[in-house]
């Protein structure tokens, strides 16, 4: 008997995989109602209006500003705001002598990850309705997240401000024309990817503006603050940087359950990881030069000065990037391949990763090669495809309907607010008799059958969230600490040991 065949692989897969046509969706927030505690579904309910309040006029300003070139244009900057832009390129700044810069980015977009998919898992808001919005993307897994708020916006508008700052204090040493141009770009950079988000219908102006006052909370904090804390965790022994990871894993712990299969917390499980392994490898790369009479040392004074020389340049960029795609070819099939007995074995203890949509260790046997998993770094071999979609940005998407469960639940759900309106309205004007007549009822269970036909049609065309497991929890943690490790001392000590550095 194969594994899919075994009755209680069968009945995980019942439990843990959407259903084609939820019931819940037709009792409008009843899904939410028993998934989500009284005081988030409250604040859902209060917070949910917002967001059919400005559909409507999202749409209208889609329809006005709707160009081609505009189509192409959003799209394609739309990756300049994702974790897998950010995460390509800030290894190379611990590589290139930018130790100082690549460190700050990190620790901001962690956190802007994290409490935008916080935020997003805690108020299971849908993203604008389509209809009447059309979704303008080139990725396949965006409309699985939640809409509130713009983790692109936040981003962006953290970066844009932190590279805003760094610029003034180094403003003396570009001329004027040089100073302008540069301060432009960063504030063309952080407003296309906010409103390109609402022009290709992923967000809406509350999503965007929250995003945008949460990213600059982060710049502000890591501006203010940044520093000290890089020092404060660099001049003692091992406990600060202990007390850091201990903090980060009780973030995991405390991340909310969201109320549909929404991959928020994969991505801030992977930056979690990279903040542990950027923590304890400076750390330990600091008591290496422990001999130094440092007493507070900064990130960028542990490094030497990066060769500027174009050769040993391009031999650290490569050489890192193939060590770190090596790392996670090795590690990520051997940990899925080796956690599972383990997870087995502690759950007989009573402890386990309690998530709702992760498949529990008891409930496989093992787990299954996986593909489109990681929204962060994607694997060496869909590189290339990457790369070709970068380079032929036309070969976006464009849609028109629900494309996840959350987006299929909330269009029912508006649905049936808009239908009660009318039944409401026709009856405080007296056009409605107190009986039903033998055509209405005749007429309502029609459209009743019919509704539910175009509902199962629109439910089995969605796109669906993959099983998860619940050892990609740790595996995600193992791997993307060890990135993180790799980028900052691994790399940095070979790069030493051959001379290229």
């Amino acid at each position: 008997m194969s594994e899919l065949q075994r009755p209680e692989r069968r009945a995980a897969l019942r439990r843990k995989s959407p259903s084609p046509f939820p019931d819940a969706g037709l009792r409008g927030h009843g899904h939410y109602e028993r998934r989500l505690p009284v005081w988030r579904f409250r604040l859902r309910n209060q917070l949910i209006p917002i967001v059919r309040w400005e559909t409507p006029y999202l749409a209208r300003m889609q329809k006005a500003c709707r160009r081609p070139w505009l189509d192409t244009y959003f799209a394609f900057t739309a990756n300049l705001g994702t974790h897998t832009f950010f995460m390509t390129a800030l290894p190379i700044c611990f590589w290139c002598g930018y130790t100082d810069i690549g460190i700050a980015m990190v620790h901001m977009l962690a956190m802007g990850v994290y409490l935008s998919g916080f935020v997003k898992d805690l108020a299971c808001l849908p993203r604008p309705l389509s209809p009447p919005l059309h979704r303008i993307t080139m990725s396949g897994s965006a409309a699985l997240e939640y809409g509130f708020p713009s983790t692109h916006t936040t981003n962006a508008v953290s970066v844009a401000l932190f590279c805003l700052y760094q610029l003034h204090l180094v403003r003396e040493n570009y001329s004027g024309v040089a100073y302008n141009v540069l301060r432009a770009s960063l504030y063309c950079y952080a407003t296309s990817i906010t409103f390109g988000r609402m022009y290709c219908g992923m967000h809406g102006f509350f999503d965007v503006i929250f995003g945008a006052g949460l990213g600059a909370t982060i710049a502000w904090v890591r501006i203010a603050y940044g520093a000290m804390f890089d020092s404060w965790v660099l001049a003692d022994g091992w406990m600060r940087p202990a007390i850091v990871v201990a903090l980060l894993t009780l973030a995991i712990r405390v991340h909310p359950e969201p109320a549909d299969n929404c991959p928020c917390f994969d991505d801030s499980v992977s930056f979690v990881g990279v903040v542990m392994g950027i923590e304890l490898g400076i750390w330990h790369y600091a008591q290496r030069a422990a001999g130094s009479a440092m007493s507070a040392p900064s990130p960028g004074s542990l490094y030497p000065t990066a060769s500027s020389d174009p050769v040993k340049a391009t031999a650290r960029i490569v050489g890192g990037i193939l060590v770190i795609f090596l790392w996670r070819a090795v590690m990520k099939p051997t940990l899925l391949r080796v956690l599972p007995p383990i997870f087995r074995f502690v759950a007989h203890g009573g402890l386990s990763i309690p998530r709702r949509y992760f498949l529990q260790a008891r409930e496989y046997r093992n787990v299954p090669p996986l593909r489109k998993d990681d929204n962060v770094i994607p694997p060496a071999m869909d590189i290339p495809a990457l790369v070709s979609s970068l380079r032929n940005p036309r070969k976006r998407r464009v849609s028109v309907g629900p494309q996840s469960e959350a987006d299929a639940r909330e269009y029912i759900a508006n649905r049936m607010q808009r239908r009660q309106k009318r039944r409401n309205s026709r009856g405080s004007t007296g056009a409605a008799s107190t009986k039903h007549r033998p055509s209405d009822a005749g007429a309502s269970s029609d459209s009743g059958k019919e509704d539910e036909k175009n509902d199962r049609e629109m439910f089995s065309a969605l796109e669906k969230p993959r099983i998860r497991y619940d050892v990609e929890v740790i595996t995600k943690l193992v791997v993307y600490a060890g990135i993180a490790w790799l980028a900052v001392e691994g790399n940095p000590l070979w790069f030493e040991a051959v001379g290229i550095i």
